[in-house]
């Protein structure tokens, strides 16, 4: 049986003080294989209860029909996401893990809003190489069970794992391909989920290590091997004071870590006039609440809050190792909100950059103050649309959970662009109101032109967060996605392991595709 491998590395990485690139390692002399092959549930009444995919078809040939058998008398049929490990069936393979797919072809699901083969793809084949990892096998070679970009992204988010500050780490893996062709569709899941994986990294990485300064420059070494393509500005607080960003400053205050305002430019299309996709990530490096000081159990996630940043910078470090023919513009409003004695206080009046006042009522309403001085900012480039993403509200987290992230748009072509790219990933949005109701609330303002929560704080937070985004919006095609509710992973997706999710950047990725490859 002829088999078609293409080997990838799985970037678990290697910490240093500068937060540099993934590692690779090579496989070796004591390299220890293993295999995942995937199996689909037979429909009621179909003879036998599972059927073998193309490639665990072959392999059961090349074995005479043991692979069959075996499956046959070690117990009740696979189910979907299960897995069962075979041991020295094959001299190639020490250790075989066969997955369980579910219903071939199931499709688009209109209920759940997402392809329910890709998501079992994903979910199978992600069991089946953390089983394979637990055993210390270092090289696994995938089934692409008829999609090889799913596996692909099942396998590499599946061994994601943040160890890099622990002295005992999970056994490195190396992927390939099994049993077909398709390596252009394998190494697209590949690239996608390292994007994802790059957002996870920085997401649950101590805010010690990942700073504003720290941030930025490590997107800076990640997007270094794309020069030609990309521009990245470091700006400096003396940059944002000349901008009168004094929404943003108000925030930086507190803390004795400088700001920065990363600004990325992706030219990838072959039109150098076409607009640009502009995307704008809130980059909260560590969220204490400032004065209005959050409790203290939990406060650790709050590493996180820069989730909007992680998402969109990785969005474009995959973009850009693409090739997607599409401009893309990122911003990235970078700093700590800490408490001190020159943080801002609760009923100040602080000015944006397009001359609105603000009163801060709650200084841990922090994210749509920097966002607001971005968005104000990201106008000036004219783009063809505009998307931030921000971890902003634990008041979505209340309304949809992890199942989704929040979007709220003043455009139904956009919304339909970002739905359209979640059913193929799989990270689903959701849309929610942006109703003249949830403004008049920001509006109605003792002191100032808005307040940053609302004469309602407790009701509609995420809503009345957006219409105060709003209005630091003219462009007619502008979403925001909240992501508070998808930041973390508990157990809700099967792929991923516990901790910060990276979600939504592999939407993101898709959507600039979309983009891309639209008339």
């Amino acid at each position: 049986m002829t088999m078609f491998l293409l080997r990838r590395t799985i970037r678990t990485g290697v910490w240093t003080n500068h937060f540099r690139q993934f590692s690779t390692s090579q496989t070796h002399l004591s390299e220890r294989k293993g295999l995942v092959l995937g199996v689909f549930e037979n429909k009621v009444g179909e003879e036998g209860s599972l059927q073998l995919t193309e490639a665990a078809a072959g392999f059961d040939q090349s074995l005479s029909g043991k692979l069959s058998e075996l499956l046959n008398i070690s117990g009740p049929a696979l189910k979907k996401g299960k897995s069962r490990i075979f041991y020295g069936i094959h001299k190639d393979f020490p250790c075989l893990a066969v997955v369980g797919l579910g219903k071939k072809n199931a499709g688009v699901c209109g209920m759940e809003n997402w392809d329910t083969t890709k998501e079992s793809i994903r979910q199978a084949v992600s069991v089946g190489c953390r089983v394979l990892q637990d055993l210390q096998v270092n090289h696994v070679e995938v089934d692409a069970c008829g999609d090889a970009q799913s596996a692909a992204e099942g396998a590499i988010l599946g061994l994601f794992q943040y160890d890099q500050l622990k002295s005992k780490k999970k056994t490195k893996v190396t992927t390939q391909l099994y049993g077909s062709t398709d390596l252009v569709s394998w190494e697209k899941g590949v690239t996608y989920a390292e994007g994802q994986n790059l957002a996870r990294l920085l997401m649950e990485a101590p805010a010690n290590h990942i700073t504003p300064t720290t941030f930025a420059n490590t997107i800076e070494e990640r997007l270094a091997a794309f020069s030609e393509q990309v521009t990245i500005n470091k700006r400096s607080q003396a940059w944002i004071e000349d901008q009168q960003m004094g929404a943003f400053l108000s925030v930086t205050k507190g803390s004795d870590e400088p700001p920065v305002f990363l600004e990325i430019h992706y030219k990838g299309s072959p039109d150098g006039m076409q607009a640009p996709l502009l995307l704008v990530g809130k980059g909260i490096t560590f969220d204490s609440g400032g004065i209005s000081l959050k409790p203290s159990p939990s406060m650790d996630a709050m590493r996180a809050d820069m989730g909007g940043a992680a998402t969109v910078c990785s969005s474009i470090v995959t973009a850009a190792a693409l090739k997607l023919p599409i401009n893309i513009i990122g911003l990235a409003p970078l700093c700590e909100n800490m408490p001190s004695g020159k943080a801002t206080k609760p009923g100040d009046v602080v000015k944006a950059r397009n001359g609105k006042t603000i009163q801060v009522d709650n200084t841990d309403a922090e994210g749509r103050l920097i966002l607001a001085d971005a968005l104000c900012y990201g106008h000036t480039f004219n783009p063809r649309a505009i998307v931030n993403v921000a971890t902003l509200t634990g008041a979505i987290d209340v309304a949809l959970g992890s199942a989704a992230a929040a979007v709220f748009t003043n455009s139904d072509w956009l919304w339909e662009q970002l739905h359209k790219a979640s059913v193929v990933t799989g990270d689903r949005v959701w849309r929610m109101p942006l109703f003249k109701h949830y403004t008049s609330q920001v509006t109605d303002c003792q002191l100032a032109d808005l307040n940053n929560i609302g004469k309602y704080s407790r009701s509609g937070g995420a809503c009345t967060a957006a219409a105060f985004l709003r209005e630091f919006v003219t462009a007619p095609h502008w979403a925001h996605l909240d992501i508070a509710g998808v930041m973390s992973n508990k157990d809700e997706i099967p792929y991923l392991r516990k901790g910060m999710s990276g979600r939504p950047t592999r939407t993101l990725v898709e959507f600039a595709s979309g983009l891309a490859h639209s008339d």
